[in-house]
């Protein structure tokens, strides 16, 4: 078999693209997996459902992120609705595990991976580069957001998002992570596969450089809300979780860079 080419990188874009701050926030839900190869063979035909103990996982996340350009700095905010998933043929090349493996980064083939199905993003710039870059199917969106920050109460453990599209909100989540038992864990680079106009299959790494935090929510009742049935979105989601509470939750937050102290009076004459 010949090696394949590498799918072209556009003007203006480098590759890779560095994140100079990121901030994540995501909830997993462990659904019937017939919708999820149904949806996956609509979108991405090379990919079959990953499933651990005869369950798939659906996963919605947010992001907000910071990135430096030579011209000055930008901010993004997106939710990715993904489907853990792998290359067709190349279910005998991977571990059983079940998802609490999965998540504590028991899967280091770097198969396992996120089949992006719709990512809201309110920065244009970040749009195109994801359609054209990653193949991801990435549209305009906008959010509000409350999260944990250093720069708010101590004991803020708290993320909640709304995301809205011009015809108004379409879909939200909060999550209170105060005392849920939880893991430091590191399973990034993860893949995020993506499928090109032309029919290609495509596979993006993304590496995340510190360890983020599992949450276990069993016996909370964590779910999204779906406030725009007749969309794309809402409808896949209503088709993939029906009631189903999330399974479990992870957050990453960069660590500070620097602070600025608290001032102090200079004494007077």
């Amino acid at each position: 078999m010949s090696p394949l080419p590498l799918p072209p990188v556009p003007e203006p874009y480098r590759v890779p693209f560095h994140y100079g701050a990121l901030h994540m926030a995501g909830l997993d839900f462990l659904v019937e997996p017939g919708p999820v190869r149904a949806l996956l063979g609509k979108h991405h035909p090379a990919l079959a459902a990953a499933e651990f103990e005869g369950r798939a996982v659906v996963s919605v996340n947010y992001q907000l992120y910071f990135a430096q350009y030579p011209g000055g700095g930008g901010i993004t905010q997106e939710i990715e609705v993904n489907l853990l998933a792998h290359p067709a043929d190349a279910a005998g090349r991977l571990p059983e595990l079940t998802y609490r493996q999965y998540a504590h980064g028991w899967e280091r083939t770097g198969l396992t991976g996120i089949a992006r199905i719709h990512v809201l993003c309110d920065n244009p710039l970040a749009i195109d580069a994801g359609r054209r870059l990653y193949a991801e199917p990435k549209y305009p969106g906008t959010f509000d957001a409350l999260m944990p920050s250093p720069n708010g109460p101590e004991d803020g453990r708290t993320w909640r998002v709304d995301c809205r599209d011009g015809s108004g909100p379409l879909l939200s989540f909060e999550v209170d992570l105060t005392d849920r038992p939880s893991a430091t864990v590191n399973h990034t680079p993860v893949t995020g596969y993506g499928t090109t106009e032309d029919g290609r299959a495509l596979a993006g790494p993304m590496t995340v450089h510190h360890p983020g935090t599992w949450y276990d929510l069993e016996g909370t009742a964590t779910r999204l809300t779906l406030h725009a049935p007749g969309s794309p979105v809402c409808q896949d989601l209503a088709g993939l979780l029906g009631d189903t509470p999330a399974t479990a939750a992870w957050s990453y937050q960069s660590p500070p860079v620097a602070a600025h102290q608290r001032p102090y009076y200079l004494p007077t004459r």
